[in-house]
């Protein structure tokens, strides 16, 4: 993966994605789902799939937030798979485990694993799906729209493809465009019901699985981020000494290095109690959520500011790191919200 992205997603490649011609990194994507198999590690060998499972996708998911890549895997591979593989829909799931298709779950990608999710309307199966839904992670990508429906009995979930008619979607500009976000319109859109039974619980594995993962992606930034500014301490050099033996330096790198190697331990673990899926996974999953995401923007912004007036400049790829960390600060719920959630789980009453 690391190879992959080093000759095929360099960052001046990445921050053309803020050009008005950006690079097309579609070829990237077939790469990683279809020559390497990356978009079915979560889906079972029956279905086409790699067989592995969160563990291996934390792998990934490391190495696209070390290159900042511009890709789909947390919204097609992680998000919408784990949907519809509760949700029961075999015949999708196996198109997107062979990358023939694309999908995103139609949630706001703030939407935390316990948030209430009111879903577009369905009058009847004639008059198809009418609604709004706004900043979507991925939809501008995805072949497939895996959309939650408030039905009769309860949350339902649907699939629609983007060319439907009915559908539109709208680009939306936004701090990190590396994951670019949409809005999406229904408009009495044909769509197809997966399976019979309340997708509330399908909803919550694809939000815990996706929040999980995301503190794998935070622990590449902040990683790459550490690296790279320990590797200039050394050898930017300051009233003739390299600026890392400076006390202050030390201090901010040593201090770094702990939180880099925290959010690996709580990183590893929300993937592991993820794979095992038992109920160490939601606490995994939050404690992961509400540390790492504030240790990506930390070494982020410490990135920027060691590197001294280089840091601050576009040809610099730090700022790629700073955006992409505050925008997944902000992925399947804030800080705030899973640390509440963790004391529930925890049963840990306000004080």
């Amino acid at each position: 993966m690391r190879r992959l992205f080093t000759d095929r997603c360099p960052p001046e490649s990445v921050v053309s994605v803020y050009d008005s011609a950006p690079h097309d990194f579609s070829g990237l994507w077939r790469t990683l789902a279809v020559d390497m198999g990356i978009a079915g590690l979560l889906v079972p060998e029956q279905l086409g799939g790699a067989g592995a499972g969160p563990r291996e996708a934390a792998v990934v998911m490391e190495e696209i937030g070390r290159a900042v890549a511009p890709v789909p895997f947390l919204t097609s591979a992680v998000a919408a798979t784990v949907a519809l593989l509760h949700g029961g829909d075999t015949e999708t799931v196996e198109q997107l485990a062979t990358g023939s298709l694309t999908a995103t779950l139609a949630v706001p990608l703030s939407t935390a694993p316990d948030d209430a999710v009111d879903g577009v309307s369905r009058s009847d199966s004639a008059s198809g799906l009418t609604g709004r839904v706004t900043s979507v992670a991925g939809a501008s990508q995805a072949d497939v729209l895996v959309v939650p429906v408030a039905g009769p009995d309860g949350l339902e979930l649907h699939t629609v493809s983007r060319d439907t008619a009915g559908v539109q979607v709208s680009d939306v500009l936004t701090l990190d465009m590396t994951r670019p976000l949409a809005n999406i319109e229904f408009s009495h859109a044909a769509s197809s019901r997966v399976g019979n039974t309340c997708a509330e619980a399908a909803l919550a594995a694809a939000l815990q699985t996706g929040a999980a993962l995301l503190a794998s992606e935070q622990l590449g930034i902040a990683q790459w981020c550490f690296d790279t500014t320990l590797a200039y301490a050394k050898q930017r050099k300051q009233f003739g000494r390299p600026i890392g033996s400076f006390q202050a330096i030390k201090h901010r790198l040593a201090d770094l290095w702990i939180e880099v190697n925290a959010a690996a331990a709580a990183a590893r673990y929300a993937a592991d109690s993820c794979a095992q899926d038992d109920d160490e996974a939601s606490i995994g999953a939050a404690v992961a959520a509400a540390y790492c995401s504030g240790v990506a923007v930390h070494a982020a912004e410490e990135c920027v500011q060691l590197h001294g007036g280089l840091g601050m400049t576009w040809e610099y790829p730090a700022h790629l790191y700073l955006k992409r960390a505050k925008s997944d600060q902000l992925a399947f719920g804030s800080a705030y919200r899973h640390r509440a959630r963790l004391a529930d789980l925890v049963d840990l009453p306000v004080s």
